[in-house]
């Protein structure tokens, strides 16, 4: 099933804070060669025609920062920008209350990953739409052997490699799916690590697109530095 069959709503949660990068400005709001990290990210979206909406969840001191960035980025869909709230999940669930009706899919996407290619995409939208499938979220295979650690000491276990993956975003996911598993984990009071999880917390199938190291999250300096150089060398 092609990606222009189905409408897009996307999701970007960008009130996380700079704390770890060490510095007072909340990371998507950084600048790397005239743009903002949030307008890098944005502007790989802006290729992808079947994301008919977008909702960003950001902090009230950034609010018209971010209405000026979205409207220069994307100035002819449906554009929401609100306040997020403090913890990430808190903020996609804010935002889920804003995507319209007519969303057949719901893309959410970290506002700090400005490298994702418009072919994982739409990869990953053309896998959601199957019948088959609950939602689809990009992922890379493991190349360290992970161990369960207990009490930050002790190895559980050692789980099979072939079998751990480390997730990224976008995860898109069927509209109706995704709002059920945010409600119930609202209800429940259930912190996921990903919107993934919450989905596999109501038993939904999410299917995995393989992706690419090129699409980190910029989280540390270093990571901001290779941003650097990568959007540099463009």
């Amino acid at each position: 099933m092609g990606s222009g069959s189905k409408q897009v709503a996307l999701v970007v949660p960008a009130a996380g804070s700079g704390t770890r990068m060490g510095e007072e400005i909340p990371k998507p709001y950084l600048t790397i060669a005239g743009k903002t990290i949030l307008e890098h990210t944005l502007l790989q979206f802006r290729q992808v025609d079947a994301i008919h909406e977008l909702i960003v969840s950001t902090s009230e001191f950034f609010k018209d920062q971010t209405c000026e960035i979205v409207a220069s980025v994307f100035g002819d869909i449906e554009l929401t920008v609100i306040e997020g709230g403090a913890e990430r999940q808190e903020s996609v669930f804010k935002a889920l209350q804003y995507v319209s009706d007519s969303a057949e899919l719901i893309a959410i996407h970290d506002a700090v990953r400005p490298f994702v290619s418009k072919q994982l995409i739409l990869e990953c939208i053309n896998e959601a739409s199957n019948p088959g499938v609950d939602g689809s979220i990009l992922a890379t295979p493991a190349k360290d052997t992970i161990k369960e650690v207990e009490d930050a000491k002790y190895v559980v276990e050692t789980p099979k490699r072939e079998r751990m993956w480390q997730a990224q975003t976008p995860q898109i996911f069927k509209r109706e799916v995704l709002l059920r598993a945010y409600n119930n984990a609202t209800m429940r009071k259930l912190m996921g690590t990903d919107d993934s999880s919450l989905v596999e917390m109501i038993g939904g199938k999410v299917s995995v697109i393989k992706s690419t190291t090129d699409n980190f999250k910029i989280t540390y300096p270093l990571d901001f530095q290779l941003a650097k150089l990568i959007l540099s060398g463009k």
